[in-house]
């Protein structure tokens, strides 16, 4: 027979054993888990990493760093954090929404609580709409619920159906509850290339009257950014009451990318291989990409969107 004393023993290991294992830092290391309501996301990391990789952007990582960090150390934010991040492809509107979902939830879009649409493939039936908005409400809706820290990427806005994404409105909204569900510590990110036109023009503005890249600030676009994605057919905010209502809070501006930011997306790709960086090759790449206007070609039309491909033909070097 056990002994009184073994048999105290025995159970205070197990409950001790049971509490461990059940603790939630514990089980949250091994099992993916929504941050707990005091979360806040790392300013320094978030930032380091953005001046590492994200090229030619300074008004976008500055307005969506300091957007980021005060909704973040918000303990009640009155609505969710809304962004629209706009410019032409290959400008790095994906990729900093990238880095940035990887600072709310480390495994970044493979999250179960990062959640990406695409409009072409998500919402392709104009005669589905109404089907589309009641599917999205639902989606968010249950997701939300299940984990207010939820990140929402709505990518090609500028191919998205006028009209479906106002049925998100009542989520962005000043309700402290819809259906008993807050969307408060919610993050819903717009990607688009609608406005890229404007934006790019306001660029070789500022370059044609002689002043600095660095001197765009963000209220010499936002205004006009807002007005033309509103009055833009094709721009996915279309007479939108998302910005009728104000509930987008910052219209973020990508500008169009210059040689040496080219050259720089070279490198990081080079490195990211585990290659020497070969100044030749970089040179090379740049060279075969294509810039504007036509006469000073000064902007690469594609970004660095198509870097990866073409530094492929020169692996050999």
């Amino acid at each position: 027979a056990l002994e009184p004393l073994s048999v105290s023993l025995a159970i205070g290991v197990a409950w001790a054993l049971t509490g461990y294992l059940s603790h939630p830092n514990f089980y949250c290391s091994y099992v993916e888990c929504c941050p707990s309501a005091g979360y806040r996301i790392n300013a320094t990391a978030l930032k380091a990493q953005l001046d590492a990789k994200l090229f030619g952007q300074h008004l976008a990582k500055d307005v969506v760093l300091k957007a980021v960090m005060g909704f973040s150390n918000n303990p009640s934010p009155k609505k969710p954090l809304t962004l629209s991040l706009h410019g032409w492809a290959g400008t790095g509107k994906n990729f900093l929404s990238q880095i940035l979902v990887e600072h709310v939830h480390p495994a970044g879009l493979r999250s179960k609580y990062v959640h990406l649409f695409l409009a072409t493939l998500h919402f392709p039936h104009q005669d589905l709409l109404k089907l589309y908005k009641e599917q999205l409400q639902n989606w968010i809706r249950g997701n939300v619920s299940a984990c207010p820290h939820s990140v929402f990427i709505f990518d090609e806005m500028d191919k998205m159906h006028p009209g479906l994404i106002d049925a998100i409105k009542p989520f962005l909204d000043y309700y402290e509850e819809v259906d008993k569900v807050s969307y408060r510590k919610a993050i819903f990110i717009f990607l688009s290339n609608a406005g890229g036109d404007l934006i790019n023009k306001a660029a070789l503005d500022f370059w044609t009257s002689g002043k600095r890249r660095e001197e765009i600030q963000l209220k010499d676009l936002e205004p006009m950014l807002s007005v033309g994605v509103f009055n833009n057919k094709n721009s996915g905010l279309w007479h939108s009451s998302l910005i009728d209502r104000n509930l987008i809070d910052y219209f973020v501006p990508f500008l169009p990318l210059e040689h040496k930011h080219v050259k720089m997306c070279v490198r990081a790709e080079m490195t990211a291989r585990g290659y020497a960086v070969n100044e030749k090759i970089v040179q090379a790449v740049a060279d075969e990409m294509t810039f504007f206007p036509k006469e000073q070609k000064i902007y690469s039309d594609k970004g660095c969107k198509t870097v990866q491909a073409k530094l492929d033909i020169h692996e050999d070097f």
